[in-house]
């Protein structure tokens, strides 16, 4: 007797946003059957933001595309100097 095999389908999404640890990052994905696709981004020691687009079914395997921004940097004040 072979077991039912139910039709994998789902979506998720995962999020942390806490700023005063600079733990802020998030996943997205979704599967209809044998194809995933999703998206995730970090915020690197150095600022910056990593996005990592991938896509996985059984014809194309894994594939993943990364991208970095550059961090943001925040202009300081400007000192006033006094003689």
């Amino acid at each position: 007797m072979e077991a039912i095999k139910a039709y994998p389908k789902y979506t998720f999404k995962y999020g942390v946003n806490d700023y005063h640890t600079g733990d802020v990052k998030s996943q997205h994905e979704t599967r209809d059957g044998d194809v995933v696709k999703g998206q995730y981004s970090v915020i690197e020691p150095d600022g910056s933001i990593r996005t990592v687009d991938y896509t996985a079914d059984k014809h194309n395997g894994f594939n993943a595309v990364v991208h970095k921004t550059a961090p943001v940097k925040h202009d300081e004040p400007e000192q006033q100097l006094h003689y």
